[in-house]
C-alpha cells in the first residue's frame, strides 16, 4: 500500500481528483469505459467538485455507488444527494451511465441483487471496477462495512444490506467486489483517524478496512491523520 501525505483535506481532495481524472482518461483510451465507485464524506464532496473541473471523458464514465443510506430521494443523509450537488449537476455524464443504488425499494434484498446485476452488465461477471474510492471511519469501517455487522462475512455477493448503523440501515458493496478492483483510492483526513490509519497500513484484519486488498491501493492522507 502506497501513501501520499498532504497539508490538509483540500490538498487531499485536489490530488484525488487529479488521480481519478487521469485514471478515467487511461481506462477510456484502453477499454472504452471507466467504471468508478464513490463513497460519501466531507472531503469526497470537495474532491468531486474538483473533479467536475478536470479533463474527464465523461462519455465513457460509468458512476456507481460504494454505499448508500436507506432514506428518501434528496434526503441530506443520502450520499447521492451530495454526489449530485458536487458532481452530477456540473458535468455532462450521460444519465444512463449513473447507476444509483435502489435504496427506495420495499424489498431491499431484491434491490441489492438487482444492483449486482447492474454492476455485472457494465463491469463483467465477476464485476471488476476500475477505481473504488473509499474512506476510513474512526471505528475502522469503510464503505458500510462496519464492525460486528454480518455483512462482513458475505463472500458470494457483491452488494448487500446492513443492520442499523448511526441511525440508518445501508446498502453497500462487499469485500468480493472491493477486492476485485483494479485500483483502490483511500481518502483519509482528520486527527481522529490516526489509530485506524496505522492499523489500515498494517492490514489489521480486526478492523473492516484492514480486510481490503492493499496491492492496488493508494492512500491520500492529510498531516493530521498520520500523527
Amino acid at each position: 500500500m502506497d501513501i501520499q501525505v498532504f497539508p490538509d483535506d483540500n490538498a487531499v481532495a485536489t490530488a484525488a481528483a487529479g488521480i481519478i481524472a487521469a485514471e478515467a482518461r487511461s481506462a477510456v483510451a484502453a477499454r472504452g469505459r471507466f467504471v468508478v465507485a464513490f463513497s460519501g464524506g466531507r472531503t469526497p464532496w470537495i474532491m468531486l467538485k474538483a473533479l467536475a473541473d478536470a479533463e474527464v471523458p465523461w462519455h465513457g464514465v460509468h458512476l456507481v455507488q460504494v454505499d448508500e443510506r436507506i432514506a428518501p430521494v434528496g434526503h441530506k443523509d443520502r450520499n447521492l444527494t451530495h454526489i449530485r450537488e458536487s458532481l452530477l449537476d456540473r458535468v455532462p455524464i450521460p444519465v444512463a451511465q449513473v447507476h444509483v443504488m435502489p435504496v427506495e425499494e420495499a424489498d431491499l434484498g431484491a434491490a441489492a441483487a438487482a444492483y449486482q446485476q447492474t454492476l455485472n452488465s457494465i463491469a463483467g461477471k465477476p464485476a471488476i471496477l476500475d477505481l473504488i474510492h473509499l474512506g476510513l471511519g474512526p471505528d475502522g469501517h469503510t464503505a458500510s462495512l462496519v464492525p460486528g455487522d454480518p455483512v462482513l462475512e458475505i463472500a458470494i455477493a457483491d452488494v448487500a444490506t446492513t443492520g442499523i448503523y448511526q441511525g440508518r440501515q445501508r446498502m453497500t458493496l462487499t469485500y468480493p467486489i472491493l477486492n476485485n478492483a483494479r485500483r483502490i483510492l483511500w481518502l483519509v483526513t482528520g486527527a481522529e483517524k490516526i489509530e485506524m490509519l496505522a492499523r489500515l497500513r498494517q492490514a489489521d484484519p480486526t478492523i473492516p478496512a484492514g480486510r481490503v486488498r492493499q496491492d492496488c491501493a493508494l492512500v491520500l492522507a492529510d498531516h493530521s491523520s498520520v500523527g
